[in-house]
């Protein structure tokens, strides 16, 4: 198989047959040892994790699908930690990958109470959610752009961008649902779409690292929130 891009935590390669396969890696975002989400660099190793954040991916590729909504996604090896996905053309300008992320808040928070702090106290439920989008550059701060300026830069066109609005708060609403059911709250959730067959699909994973989770009102770390999710 050609390998097309070595990511931090998954490889990309071109299958035969004109799809692509994701090969889920241990090697997690961190600094000093310690794992974050947040972080852009690898910091650390663990065992296992690679092959969790793909079953986790899978589970909830497959709720999506029985509720009717596309994705990237066609089949799994979970033993060999690899995806197979549909190519998808991406948005924004990105080495190897997607240059655009999509995050919905159910809940005001982080970067979002650090923005808009003098207005809305942190906690404070956004009702309906609220749907972001940032520029993935580290060096510029993962800059907001709306959906006008999108279409402005020539990213996607306004029908894109409602149908990807849409579709974020769809499976925004159906993630946070299942971890009601074990007693867990969605506070936000990250996404990344692509472009296939003349749609847009949700494309990468829905890991526990890309969502902020919480319990009896104390955060879930990612690697704890795996454990609730497989394991209930």
């Amino acid at each position: 198989m050609k390998k097309l891009y070595e990511g931090k935590t998954k490889d990309v390669y071109a299958l035969e047959n004109g799809n692509v396969m994701l090969k889920f890696k241990d090697d997690c975002t961190g600094k000093d040892g310690v794992f974050d989400p947040g972080e852009n660099s690898v910091g650390l190793t663990i065992e296992g994790i690679g092959k969790a954040n793909l079953q986790t991916s899978v589970y909830y590729f497959e709720l999506l699908k029985k509720a009717g909504i596309k994705t990237h996604y066609v089949s799994a090896n979970v033993e060999e930690a690899t995806m197979e996905v549909l190519p998808a053309e991406c948005f924004g300008k990105a080495q190897g990958g997607n240059g655009l992320e999509v995050i919905c808040r159910l809940v005001a928070t982080g970067s979002f109470i650090r923005r808009y702090g003098e207005y809305i106290k942190d906690g404070t439920v956004l009702e309906g959610g609220y749907v972001e989008c940032t520029f993935k550059n580290d060096a510029k701060g993962d800059p907001l752009v709306t959906g006008e300026g999108l279409a402005a830069l020539g990213v996607m066109t306004p029908e894109m961008f409602a149908s990807m609005k849409e579709q974020t708060l769809k499976i925004t609403k159906i993630v946070a649902d299942d971890l009601k059911t074990i007693g867990l709250d969605l506070w936000d959730i990250k996404f990344e779409f692509g472009y296939n067959n003349g749609e847009v699909v949700l494309i990468d994973e829905i890991a526990s690292g890309n969502m902020r989770v919480y319990k009896d009102g104390k955060i879930v770390e990612p690697v704890e929130l795996t454990k609730l999710i497989l394991n209930r």
